[in-house]
């Protein structure tokens, strides 16, 4: 007689799942020691604590570096806290219910963004339940990742820029990315010409115009950017001007890059299925959590293209780790939230040279050091 087949992780005693019974939430903000900008001194994030009806709490986040972060924690615990309470406590089951309530909304927005502060603390919770760590939990297929330096970096004087560089390749890096998208073109290619003479010719060397250019200029920097080696191009044009990529590609043999500005998986379909990136970046927060993150990566490999999760490398490095194609995970210099002081040790990976290591410890590893909570909800 063989014995009956174990409950699932975090199941009850009867077999069925606990059920999210609250939420609460609240707004961290850390000051960037190297400003984004004039009017990007800090970095925001929303915290959310979920429970669960067997009395385990998951802790998971939204990110905003500019603006949105009230108004994320006021959807968050009205409207999204109403939408989840009563749920399994199934990431997948309640981020469509949720979402399918939620839209209306919005489909991106504030409402991706509370929603990921959902969906992370119950793959927090599903793990921490396995004994396993978030890579573990999703299938983890490589042991470490490697790092790419970064730096919003537009506004530095052209001495401040190649220190940065030179920092970079100090520390082992072998791949970094500067942004570009000045008035004048020649004055872009004098700036990545110096990163690329700071770095040497075998390092890869990104770059990134944030959405500043219409296609007969990004055309025009392109071609007098291209004698640079550029591995990539990162949002050349505006992120929803599907078609204007597909003729960009067509006329430019550097690869492109887009997805930190798309926020459902069906627009990383659309570019996809119209040949419009050589790479996707979806941002975890932005798109709504791990969940729709996963689903993004494996429709992304079916056209065998790699996705490069954009920032928050505390939880892109463990995401990278188990993604169907091999990653790089993007470290702005000095913004991760373990450099922000927004996470209490030990931390979730570390960088030594080039590449992040996994701490190995259950669930996704990130101890938010000040939560300051609104009031709870019942």
């Amino acid at each position: 007689m063989t014995a009956p087949a174990a409950a699932p992780a975090g199941a009850t005693a009867a077999g069925q799942l606990p059920v999210v019974t609250g939420l609460r939430a609240g707004i961290s903000s850390a000051a960037l020691s190297r400003p984004w900008g004039a009017d990007v001194p800090a970095n925001h994030v929303v915290v959310c604590e979920v429970s669960l009806s067997d009395g385990r709490t998951g802790t998971g986040f939204g990110w905003t570096p500019q603006i949105g972060a009230a108004a994320v924690l006021a959807l968050l615990t009205t409207d999204v806290r109403d939408a989840v309470v009563g749920l399994p406590a199934h990431p997948e089951t309640v981020w469509d219910a949720a979402w399918k309530h939620l839209h209306e909304a919005g489909a991106g927005g504030i409402t991706t963004l509370a929603l990921s502060a959902v969906d992370i603390a119950l793959w927090d919770l599903r793990s921490r339940a396995a004994g396993l760590s978030l890579a573990d939990t999703i299938g983890r297929r490589r042991e470490t990742v490697p790092v790419y330096g970064s730096g919003v970096n537009l506004h530095y004087p052209l001495a401040d820029l190649v220190a940065q560089a030179q920092r970079w390749a100090d520390r082992g890096l072998k791949a970094v990315k500067i942004k570009v998208g000045s008035p004048d073109v020649a004055v872009d290619v004098e700036r990545v010409t110096a990163v690329r003479e700071t770095i040497g010719p075998d390092a890869l060397l990104m770059v990134d115009a944030n959405q500043r250019w219409d296609l007969p200029r990004a055309k025009r920097a392109l071609s007098a950017l291209e004698k640079l080696d550029l591995h990539w191009i990162e949002e050349p044009l505006p992120a929803d001007d599907v078609q204007a990529h597909v003729r960009l590609r067509g006329d430019t043999g550097v690869p492109v890059a887009i997805g930190e500005n798309v926020r459902t998986v069906q627009g990383f379909r659309d570019l996809l299925v119209a040949g419009a990136c050589d790479v996707v970046q979806p941002n975890i927060t932005r798109v709504g959590g791990i969940t729709p993150f996963l689903r993004i990566a494996e429709l992304a490999r079916t056209f065998s293209v790699p996705l490069y999760p954009h920032l928050l490398p505390d939880l892109s490095a463990q995401l990278a780790c188990a993604l169907p194609l091999p990653a790089m995970v993007e470290d702005i210099e000095d913004a991760s939230f373990a450099a922000l002081g927004l996470l209490r040790e030990p931390y979730p990976m570390r960088i030594e040279g080039g590449t992040a290591h996994l701490s190995g410890g259950a669930g996704h590893g990130m101890h938010f050091a000040d939560a300051p909570w609104e009031p709870a909800t019942p």
